[in-house]
């Protein structure tokens, strides 16, 4: 582990980051080896988060997991909306930027919700308002956070065709398999970015790129939205610049490994 000034904190800290990354509980000499960590350290370490709540220990099967008060300090993040009030000012200078539309969005099982919507001056209406959710595999935004997930995980989100249904109509899934999916996602890794064209609403394209965290995972995606027919299609490659710069600052903001 990295030198600290406060290593009992950066341990501990270690300690709760570890037991979130797992699938369950793990035994304290899991942790140990792990993180490189005296049995000791951690022993007492885990006793001290496990009266304060932040552990759990299943004495039946020698393990620890996550505990409600770390629970609770997910529901806190939820609440404070970090990633609105630190990606809100992006997304609009972005849009004051380059005169086009731009929102912010999270992934929220096969859908996206959008959590940030700022119309340019003299652009038409969107149907991407604060609120809406739509299906991932159509928006760009959703195509950028597919594409940075592990493909077991994937996988999971869309075992069927009938996962590409739209609110429960079977009809909504279209062309749409599994093995296209793939394909798309595939294009999106290889150019750094995702676009749909016509896929959201006729005449309208987009351009999305991820915002990832720490451990690299999808928190969420910033995206601007034009006229297909418009000078800013021509203008394309300026625009997905704009809307890589926005997005990797908005990553660095929310603690992302450089």
């Amino acid at each position: 582990m990295a030198t600290s000034k406060v290593p009992a904190a950066d341990q501990t800290l270690a300690i709760l980051a570890h037991l979130a990354s797992q699938r369950g509980p793990v035994p304290a000499a899991t942790i140990a080896q792990a993180l490189e960590l005296p049995r000791s350290t951690v022993y007492h370490l885990l006793a001290v988060m496990q009266e304060r709540g932040f552990v759990v220990h299943l004495p039946e099967e020698r393990r620890y997991g996550l505990g409600i008060a770390a629970f609770e300090l997910s529901s806190g993040f939820s609440r404070q909306q970090p990633l609105a009030r630190l990606g809100g000012p992006l997304v609009a200078s972005l849009v004051d930027r380059i005169g086009e539309s731009g929102h912010l969005a999270v992934l929220h099982g096969r859908d996206v919700l959008y959590l940030v919507e700022e119309r340019a001056p003299r652009r038409p209406s969107l149907v991407t308002d604060v609120g809406v959710r739509l299906p991932a595999h159509l928006t760009a935004t959703g195509r950028a956070m597919l594409a940075a997930l592990p493909p077991a995980q994937l996988r999971a989100l869309y075992p069927d065709r009938a996962a590409f249904a739209w609110r429960g109509d079977p009809e909504a899934s279209g062309t749409w398999r599994y093995s296209l999916l793939k394909q798309v996602l595939h294009g999106v890794r290889e150019a750094g970015f995702a676009g749909e064209d016509g896929e959201v609403t006729e005449g309208l394209a987009s351009v999305g790129v991820a915002v990832l965290d720490h451990v690299g995972w999808p928190a969420a995606a910033i995206a601007v939205t034009y006229r297909a027919d418009s000078d800013a299609a021509a203008r394309a490659e300026e625009i997905t610049g704009a809307v890589r710069a926005a997005a990797g600052e908005l990553s660095r903001r929310i603690g992302a490994a450089r």
